[in-house]
């Protein structure tokens, strides 16, 4: 009798837990989208409050493919295995023309995150390889954690996808220092991600582009680090033309800025 009483008021904990976060429609934000011709979401996790301020809550739950968002995720995984001892080891792009000529280059992932450079975060997933990748993505609680049997292509082309909302509590939990992975692998990450440094806060982010026969898709995702607290964002929308893609940053900062956080 004990223990079934014990089990409920577990039970009651996590559900009251669960109930906690809620959602507030920002209606300001969906200007931003509108302005700029594209249909898509912008998610910013209040972490103090567990409040999601959000444009188009439905749309920031779906999953999409995270693309080059998922660099985050692979430097992560690739620090804490030892797949590489650093961020400025250099790793081999293989030596292939590229789409981007600025990726026919060998570098370290400080270098190869701020480009974007695809062939060089293959060659990291190559080395991590697939059975350290899976256990890897679990670890981290990623979005679906589905990547398929192709070690260097499951963040690009899927199966693994990842909603809005999910991308601003992985975030939340790697800022907090909450991820199974090594304090090394973390502040290495944090180190990298860094894009602007002011006398009142800091931004941390990525872009991230999927493409297919029938679809694109633009993501911004990051965290702003302001007065002490930590604000996780992210951004998607619908790509129908490749000078699209160039909206990303601005319509995220945007927002950020709507929402008084830049």
């Amino acid at each position: 009798m004990k223990r079934t009483f014990a089990v409920l008021i577990a039970l009651a904990v996590s559900l009251s837990s669960l109930s906690a976060r809620s959602y507030r429609e920002v209606a300001e934000l969906k200007k931003f989208f509108e302005e700029q011709g594209v249909a898509g979401t912008f998610v910013l996790y209040d972490v103090a409050t567990d409040t999601m301020l959000v444009s188009d809550e439905a749309r920031a739950k779906k999953r999409f493919t995270p693309a080059s968002t998922f660099k985050i995720a692979n430097s992560l995984i690739g620090l804490d295995v030892g797949a590489v001892k650093d961020v400025d080891e250099v790793l081999p792009y293989g030596g292939k023309p590229q789409r981007i000529k600025a990726w026919e280059q060998d570098m370290g992932l400080r270098e190869a995150i701020k480009i974007s450079n695809v062939p060089i975060y293959q060659e990291l997933a190559r080395r991590i390889g697939l059975e350290r990748m899976r256990a890897g993505v679990k670890k981290l609680d990623y979005g679906n954690m589905e990547i398929g049997s192709v070690v260097d292509r499951f963040w690009l082309d899927g199966p693994l996808a990842i909603s809005a909302v999910e991308q601003t509590e992985f975030l939340s939990r790697l800022v907090a220092g909450k991820l199974p992975v090594s304090a090394g692998a973390l502040s290495a990450v944090k180190e990298i991600t860094l894009l602007e440094k002011t006398a009142t806060y800091e931004l941390h982010a990525k872009t991230g582009w999927f493409v297919n026969k029938t679809e694109q898709l633009g993501w911004w995702v990051g965290w702003v680090e302001r007065e002490n607290k930590v604000y996780p964002f992210a951004l998607n929308f619908d790509i129908t033309k490749d000078d699209d893609a160039a909206k990303r940053v601005p319509i995220g900062r945007e927002c950020l800025k709507a929402l008084g956080k830049l």
